[in-house]
């Protein structure tokens, strides 16, 4: 074989490596889940939780990359949200009620955009004043939730109430308190492949390389 023919071989060879993709790290770019945590999919499905919640301003820059990771996953792949609470004093408890009551609406898919929108665009459930940076004195009830479903879903409000303070939604509550204590998960946004991997935008290097390493994930547990 040419000398020059062998070493656009080489070339070749390595430039197909380099396509491959980067060697993703356990404990610095993810993290194993120990113990494993359930699911909620059928056996051959795979289930990506993210942690979040609509009073985070990093979630709602990062909701549109969740968008664009959702187009580019098979068919066994099942998305859903857990909303964190662990801000009380920026109301996200109040945002955890409010998306357990519109999931148990069946309205919380349609409107998981809208919503971010009406805390960060709008201002109509806002937390933070504008001009100042800083939380408002007055923050966002429930009964301002109930009327921006009723306009976005043409749900009654009186309706909504109800559903956030059914005791189903409060037990909804605990329960993600304590699968988020379970994943180790302590900043938003946290995704969570199949129970058993924990990885942030942040920990993957970014959002490309988060949607590769999620990918990447994936097709570890699909073989």
């Amino acid at each position: 074989m040419p000398k020059a023919w062998l070493i656009a071989v080489i070339l070749v060879a390595a430039a197909g490596g380099a396509r491959a993709g980067p060697a993703w790290v356990e404990g610095q770019n993810y993290f194993a889940l120990d113990p494993v945590q359930p699911t909620d999919v059928a056996p051959g499905k795979i289930e990506i939780v993210e942690v979040f919640s609509y009073g985070c301003p990093a979630c709602n820059l990062f909701y549109p990359i969740i968008d664009k990771l959702r187009a580019t996953l098979p068919s066994t792949v099942r998305m859903r949200y857990l909303p964190a609470a662990w801000h009380p004093e920026e109301d996200w408890k109040m945002f955890q009620r409010a998306f357990f009551a519109a999931q148990s609406l069946g309205i919380a898919e349609r409107t998981h955009a809208a919503m971010f929108d009406a805390v960060w665009k709008t201002g109509e459930l806002a937390t933070l004043d504008v001009a100042s940076r800083r939380l408002k004195p007055q923050l966002p009830t429930l009964a301002d939730a109930a009327q921006f479903y009723g306009r976005v879903a043409q749900i009654k409000p009186d309706d909504f109430l109800q559903a956030a303070h059914s005791f189903s939604v409060d037990a909804s509550m605990r329960e993600a308190d304590a699968q988020i204590r379970a994943y180790r998960a302590d900043e938003t946004p946290t995704i969570i492949v199949n129970g058993k991997y924990r990885l942030t935008p942040r920990s993957a290097g970014g959002n490309d390389a988060f949607i590769a390493l999620v990918q990447w994930l994936v097709r570890q547990e699909s073989k």
